[in-house]
């Protein structure tokens, strides 16, 4: 079993949605999206097929096979530093590796001292290379991946921060929860002042900072995209 490592909706139309909802870009609150409203955790990201040249990631979970070394064989988990370790040969760096590939390094560590001609097979158990979107008036939008318990904060600090054009009273976080988009709005503002909670951010994400840049394509996005069948009532 794996998980799917990337969300199937489109980048664009979570920019809509942070264009629908966060009306205006002055430097304060508003819009349709209720604030500080306290989301539920995540749908379970569905199962799919691995592309063949999938790259091993941190915290990925590996089924490791070593002909007749049952001691050797098993389930392994990638750590935070894309590292597993194994009995004889200690740690491996497996991080953007296929399994093809961390296979023959493995055959070439164990036959340097333990085997002769050893047969190894890795195969993906399970992939935690997820990833939060970030975008909006902020210096570097994108995809980045969840790797540890993350907080809004710095979810933006990810893209490098906050652009001079946005609004940081207006945070959008759009979330699949019951097979269904929900939002909530946040103060960025208030949360680096202690003021308000920062909220937790989960692989799937999509985190939307409101700001002049995305108002001014707001015509293109509606003449282009039907939001209806995208978006469900908040």
């Amino acid at each position: 079993m794996f998980v799917d490592p990337a969300p199937r909706y489109s980048l664009t139309a979570a920019c809509i949605a942070g264009v629908c909802l966060l009306a205006g870009c002055a430097d304060t609150r508003g819009g349709t999206i209720p604030y500080d409203r306290t989301l539920a955790a995540p749908d379970e990201p569905k199962i799919m097929t691995l592309a063949s040249n999938y790259k091993i990631a941190p915290m990925d979970k590996l089924t490791i096979k070593v002909f007749r070394a049952e001691d050797l064989s098993g389930d392994y988990d990638v750590d935070l530093t894309g590292k597993i370790s194994m009995p004889l040969i200690g740690e491996v760096a497996a991080a953007d590796l296929t399994t093809e590939q961390l296979g023959e390094r493995l055959t070439e560590k164990l036959g340097e001292k333990y085997f002769q001609h050893p047969d190894v097979s890795v195969a993906i158990k399970q992939s935690t290379s997820r990833v939060v979107t970030v975008d909006g008036a902020v210096q570097d939008a994108g995809q980045f991946p969840v790797l540890a318990p993350m907080t809004l904060i710095q979810a933006v600090a990810l893209a490098k921060g906050t652009r001079d054009d946005a609004n940081p009273r207006r945070v959008a976080v759009f979330r699949t929860i019951g097979g269904q988009r929900q939002a909530a709005a946040f103060d960025l503002t208030a949360i680096r002042r202690g003021q308000a909670d920062d909220p937790k951010i989960y692989p799937g994400d999509i985190v939307v900072v409101d700001g002049s840049s995305i108002k001014a394509f707001q015509k293109q996005f509606f003449q282009t995209f039907p939001l209806l069948s995208i978006f469900r009532p908040f």
